[in-house]
Formats: C-alpha cells, sequence, structure tokens
C-alpha cells in the first residue's frame, strides 16, 4: 500500500456531517493516512471551509440542518473556481433515489455509513488518482 500512502499524503479533505463521530472517525483515518483534514458541521459551515482550503476533495452528510448534502454538494458545483473538486456523498440509507439525486447535483461517489477504512480510502482513491 506504500503507492496508495504517496496519493493521500498531504491531501485535502474536507469532513461535512453533522455528527461528531462521524467527523472524528473520518479525521482520524484520514489523518493517520497522511491526509490534511478540515471538519464542517453543515453546509454553511462547509463552504467557508471550502472557500478558506481548497479541498482536494469532500466528503458531505446527506442530511444535516440548515444546507443539506444536496444543497451543499450543488453550491460547490455551481461555483466555477471549486465545481471540479470531487464531492462524494455520505448517507447512512442505500437507497436507488438518494444515489441518483446524488448525482444529480453533480457527486461523483456515494458511501454508505458507517463506512469502512477501506471504502473511504478506495473512494479517495478512484478520484483523485496520481497526483
Amino acid at each position: 500500500m506504500t503507492d496508495d500512502n504517496q496519493v493521500l499524503k498531504g491531501l485535502k479533505v474536507l469532513v461535512i456531517d453533522d455528527s461528531k463521530t462521524i467527523r472524528k472517525t473520518a479525521e482520524t483515518l484520514l489523518a493517520r493516512e497522511g491526509c490534511e483534514v478540515f471538519t464542517a458541521v453543515d453546509g454553511f459551515d462547509a463552504l467557508a471551509k471550502v472557500a478558506d482550503h481548497s479541498p482536494d476533495i469532500v466528503f458531505v452528510d446527506i442530511m444535516m440542518p440548515r444546507l443539506d448534502g444536496y444543497q451543499t454538494c450543488s453550491l460547490i458545483k455551481h461555483n466555477k473556481v471549486f465545481k471540479s473538486i470531487p464531492v462524494i456523498m455520505l448517507s447512512s440509507k442505500d437507497g436507488l433515489f438518494d444515489r441518483a439525486r446524488g448525482r444529480i447535483v453533480g457527486s461523483e461517489h456515494y458511501l454508505t455509513k458507517p463506512f469502512t477504512k477501506d471504502e473511504l480510502l478506495s473512494a479517495i482513491e478512484s478520484h483523485i488518482g496520481a497526483r
């Protein structure tokens, strides 16, 4: 897995979830792989972090207060500066409708919670590749 770690080293990852447990889990897993991790509690918080840090990849929970994951993804994808950032939806539901709606707003991938370390890392690797 040494090649994979090179892909992840120094990668800026934004994790947006209103669950502190999910944020902490993802942050711990990704930091261990050498990623620089930023977290946000909701879409409004996230948009400021996207502007401040210009992440390489974004994980966003679908169900959040104020601004949900679909709205957050859509706002990122409609911004000409940030639209190329891969957005991966996170959801506790594994529904076809949720996956389809995620695609419509521009997300590149969909992970069902709870996700494993391997699922998280392979989602990043499939969208970042060799930098």
